[in-house]
C-alpha cells in the first residue's frame, strides 16, 4: 500500500527555522511529481512548493520563495521541505502530496495530486 507520512512539524518563533520530512513507502519507483501544501484553518489549502523528482527540477509559492527548499533523496524515499525564516503567517497543516499515475507538471493545485499524507502541523509565533 502507498503511504507518505509527513514528521518534523512542530512550534517556533519568527524567524526561526523547521525541516519536514515526508517518508513515502509501497512505491517501486518514486513518483514523477511531489509536493508541499498546507493548509491554514478556515482556508483553502495552498501549493507551497513542488519538486520533479526525476530532474529535481522545483517550483515555489510566490510568498514562500527564497526561504523554503523542497529536496529529495531517493535512497531513502523520502521529500523534505526546509523552511527558513517563517512567519506567523506560514502557519498551517502541512502536507505532502504526489501525483500518482498522474503528469500534470509542477503543479501547486491540489486537484492535481491524488495521494496525500496526514499532515504535520507547523506553529509559527510572533
Amino acid at each position: 500500500q502507498v503511504q507518505l507520512v509527513e514528521s518534523g512539524g512542530g512550534s517556533v518563533q519568527a524567524g526561526g527555522s523547521l525541516r519536514l520530512s515526508c517518508a513515502v513507502s509501497g512505491y517501486t519507483y518514486s513518483p514523477n511529481y511531489m509536493g508541499w501544501f498546507r493548509q491554514a484553518p478556515g482556508k483553502e489549502r495552498e501549493g507551497v512548493a513542488a519538486i520533479y523528482t526525476a530532474a529535481e527540477s522545483t517550483n515555489y509559492a510566490d510568498s514562500v520563495k527564497g526561504r523554503f527548499t523542497i529536496s529529495q533523496d531517493n535512497a531513502k524515499n523520502a521529500l523534505y521541505l526546509q523552511m527558513n525564516s517563517l512567519k506567523p503567517e506560514d502557519s498551517g497543516m502541512y502536507y505532502c502530496a504526489a501525483q500518482r499515475w498522474r503528469f500534470r507538471g509542477l503543479s501547486l493545485r491540489a486537484d492535481d495530486y491524488n495521494l496525500w499524507g496526514q499532515g504535520t502541523q507547523v506553529t509559527v509565533s510572533s
